[in-house]
């Protein structure tokens, strides 16, 4: 007997969803029925054979003359079928001109076309502005000190402590 369903409890889990909210991890086994509630599209089975040999596939079954197996990129004149060949797009605009297969793919490869894990959100640029700074100042203020000049070690110790309230 399979694992049960989390989210259930009653059918087996044909789905283990992998989640990231608020840089915690979650993992959901899930019943076909549980799954399609949370979006995850079921009805294609994903494949564990290289990007290459699906993008190969994919193509299989449809005749030559398909819709957009032919069509190239205006900019880079890749076509799908290269694409599919080399699994890699030539340039950004091809994403754009093959919109349509590329999210048959993506929900072939993924179970669905929008994203729901982790968002990368860059570092504060004033921080780090901030931090290099204090680290200038500290070394006029050690210079300072050295040449025995105690007024502009004053002056630098306070405009340091002024930035590091700042945080």
């Amino acid at each position: 007997m399979g694992m049960a369903c989390d989210n259930c409890g009653a059918d087996n889990a044909v789905v283990h969803l992998t989640q990231i909210v608020n840089n915690q991890m979650s993992t959901y086994h899930l019943c076909q029925k549980c799954a399609a509630e949370k979006g995850v599209d079921t009805s294609v089975p994903s494949s564990n054979t290289p990007l290459t040999d699906f993008l190969a596939q994919m193509g299989e079954g449809r005749s030559e003359g398909g819709p957009g197996t032919k069509e190239a990129c205006s900019f880079c004149g890749l076509t799908f079928d290269d694409f599919k060949s080399s699994g890699r797009l030539g340039c950004p605009h091809c994403y754009a001109t093959f919109d349509t297969q590329l999210r048959s793919l993506l929900r072939r490869i993924h179970g669905g076309t929008q994203h729901v894990g982790k968002v990368y959100l860059p570092p504060d640029p004033a921080v780090a502005d901030r931090q290099l700074r204090i680290a200038g100042l500290m070394r006029k203020l050690q210079r300072a000190v050295d040449l025995e000049d105690f007024e502009r070690a004053a002056e630098l110790r306070d405009e340091i402590k002024a930035l590091e309230a700042a945080r």
